[in-house]
């Protein structure tokens, strides 16, 4: 067996980098001890009364690795002309060793290194939960080549490769199963609970033509668990266009999309940080007006320099959305930034669409009502023989369903079973065909109308028209001039859809609409069995438009669909949702968020964790801006700098652990 040589999967850490050094990732945290190290050194020599020349080389020490980190980034916002918080702490440190108080100036470095430090640590946490993601994919796959097994490397994967995937392996690439029969775990990219069970497609050249269209059931994605069955996989995208590489890029991206709450703290800094330093600029001279030395005038602007630095605002935000957005994608719920994020909290109705959302997206048989003296085994028999000749897709659901129902020795595979002629198909409203010597006749009810009518053909059809008022499809058979009877067939609902509608119910969703293409009995019937407030039918996608505009009257609304036909009416809404954007490339696009799941119950977690995102984000802006509306008076009536540092850098470091309480974020621990 060939092999080439493996090499690393590029990763990003420009962010670690930029608090890197000597000691590696962690050397801003390494930097932050030592200056500590240093400054109780120099409390343990003065206790001990050295003099002072022999106290300053280690007091300079502690500031050199305290200040490291807040000097590089402040000369790198100076550069851009930005006064920000870092300038903020070493002009108040510098200022404490011009008077000759160089135990607080180092301990204002340390408190602030050490605060920053750990906060990088901790936001790296919540970093490392999105770039794990990165690493799920393998970096070998072996693939089938001209009769000879290779293992090739990822990225030299091609489409139409075909890659073979042994038990307990991941899954190196996104595809579908040409050969085997497996159960897969999803949950690294979908976040199911449960392993999904896989089999090989009936048409592979088919199946390549229509990939968008092919159900779970057949696909498989790169970064997923392969448990016990070995498969083959035919590769249908490059390992740069995988669904999982595309959700490691829109998260990483998230990162940037600023939310409404992220752009007020951001307009607050860019106005308090030179208001702070004007009144700090006049606080020096407050000596001319009120009895003390310039010195201590210089010291307590020094000291309300460090307690009105918005440290924790400034971090509060962020943290909760990168907490956030990242607990989310491990969950199976691409969240693309903070405002999508803080918004899916605050809206106060949603709208769904039917198919393929609330509805399993195909028809079932549900009803099969016989005429009298008709059996529903001659009913079905002769239904199936004649549909099974069609490409319809009503037909096709019909005979997949009804064989389900008869007797084994009655399955169409049989050679006894009895063989339908000469189809004919009637455009919209039904087929032709010989059956035994008799003539077929299957169809809508407007198939067969006729003006006059006998008694018993009226109640026949009066039961037919009770069926579909009830939402129903219905398809009547006929053999000669005697109807067999009818078949109802309906797009029935998911089988988690009615407990999801309950779900959301009970975290504070009151309204909820069905917005469908289908006539309005088909709508009122889903709405009614999933439990939804009402019911829009006969709609175009113009009209979903209008109506998602009309609930917006209420309040902020959310639109869940399919990404694709849904599209307007998703971007219309104040949230657009997604479902089963693992395998949709437009899903992934359109909507704000996307349940990488074809699984409802999704979203109720997202709901529940944007809620706790939102309130978390809430206490964090009451603890940095309530610390600041302390101190700043606190520190002007003369609490010094020592208190007021350890007050400050513990809130920032308040706020950070506090948004990370959203990675460990469970909806189903809820009330």
């Amino acid at each position: 067996m060939e092999k080439e040589q493996p090499k690393l999967k590029p990763h990003s850490h420009s962010h670690a980098c930029a608090h890197s050094g000597v000691f590696g990732e962690r050397t801003e945290l390494i930097f932050a001890i030592l200056s500590g190290v240093f400054l109780c050194l120099s409390w343990l020599l003065s206790f001990l009364s050295v003099p002072f020349e022999y106290l300053l080389p280690i007091y300079i020490l502690s500031y050199f690795f305290g200040g490291y980190y807040t000097f590089i980034e402040s000369l790198n916002k100076l550069k851009l002309q930005q006064f920000e918080i870092d300038f903020l702490m070493l002009v108040a440190a510098i200022g404490a060793a011009v008077l000759g108080n160089w135990s607080e100036g180092a301990l204002l470095l340390f408190l602030f290194s050490l605060s920053h430090s750990l906060e990088h640590v901790a936001m790296g946490k919540a970093r490392n939960a999105i770039e794990s993601l990165a690493n799920l994919a393998p970096d070998i796959a072996l693939v089938r080549r001209n009769h000879q097994e290779l293992e090739v490397l990822i990225d030299k994967l091609e489409i139409g490769d075909t890659v073979i995937v042994k038990p307990n392996e991941r899954v190196a690439a996104d595809g579908f199963v040409v050969k085997g029969q497996t159960s897969i775990d999803q949950s690294p990219i979908t976040g199911e609970s449960l392993p999904v069970e896989k089999s090989a497609v009936n048409d592979p050249q088919w199946a390549k033509e229509n990939e968008a269209h092919l159900p779970f059931e057949n696909r498989v994605f790169a970064g997923t668990i392969n448990q016990h069955g070995a498969i083959e996989i035919l590769v249908t995208r490059l390992a740069t266009e995988t669904a999982l590489a595309r959700v490691v890029v829109m998260v990483n991206e998230a990162e940037n999309q600023q939310s409404e709450t992220q752009r007020f703290a951001q307009r607050f800094e860019r106005t308090f940080v030179p208001v702070v330093l004007i009144c700090v600029g006049a606080l020096l001279f407050a000596w001319i007006f009120i009895s003390e030395t310039a010195g201590e005038s210089f010291y307590r602007a020094m000291a309300v320099l460090v307690a009105a630095s918005p440290c924790a605002l400034a971090i509060s935000t962020p943290s909760a959305v990168l907490s956030g957005v990242a607990r989310a994608a491990r969950g199976g719920v691409l969240i693309k930034g903070g405002g999508p994020l803080e918004e899916l909290g605050k809206i106060k109705s949603i709208a769904f669409d039917k198919t393929g959302t609330l509805t399993e997206g195909k028809p079932s048989v549900t009803d099969v009502v016989t005429a009298n003296g008709v059996s529903e085994t001659e009913l079905l028999v002769t239904a199936v023989s004649v549909e099974r000749l069609s490409d319809h897709p009503l037909a096709a659901a019909l005979v997949r369903d009804a064989v389900d129902r008869l007797p084994a020795q009655l399955h169409p595979s049989s050679p006894s079973f009895p063989s339908a002629e000469n189809l004919v198909s009637k455009t919209g409203q039904g087929v032709t065909a010989s059956l035994n010597e008799n003539f077929i006749t299957i169809g809508k009810s407007s198939f067969f109308s006729s003006p006059n009518p006998s008694i018993e053909d009226q109640v026949f059809f009066d039961s037919v028209a009770n069926l579909e008022r009830q939402g129903r499809t219905v398809i009547v058979v006929k053999q000669d001039d005697r109807f067999l009877g009818f078949i109802g067939l309906m797009d029935t609902p998911r089988a988690g859809a009615k407990k999801t509608i309950t779900r959301l119910r009970e975290i504070g969703i009151e309204s909820m609409s069905m917005l469908s293409g289908d006539n309005q009995n088909v709508a009122n019937a889903i709405a009614q069995s999933v439990g939804v407030n009402q019911a829009f039918g006969n709609l175009m996608p113009a009209d979903k438009v209008e109506k998602i505009k009309l609930l917006q009257n209420d309040g902020p609304v959310g639109m869940v669909g399919d990404g694709v036909n849904d599209a307007p009416a998703m971007a219309t809404a104040n949230v657009g949702i997604a479902m089963g954007a693992a395998g949709s490339d437009v899903a992934l696009e359109t909507a704000d968020i996307a349940l990488m799941s074809d699984d409802l119950e999704k979203l109720p977690f997202a709901i529940g964790l944007s809620k706790m995102t939102k309130n978390i984000i809430i206490q964090n802006l009451w603890i940095s801006l309530g610390m600041i509306a302390f101190l700043v008076p606190a520190t002007v009536f003369g609490l010094q700098i020592g208190p007021a540092v350890i007050l400050h850098e513990g809130s920032t470091f308040i706020v950070v652990l506090n948004a990370l309480r959203l990675l460990g974020f469970n909806e189903t621990k809820r009330p």
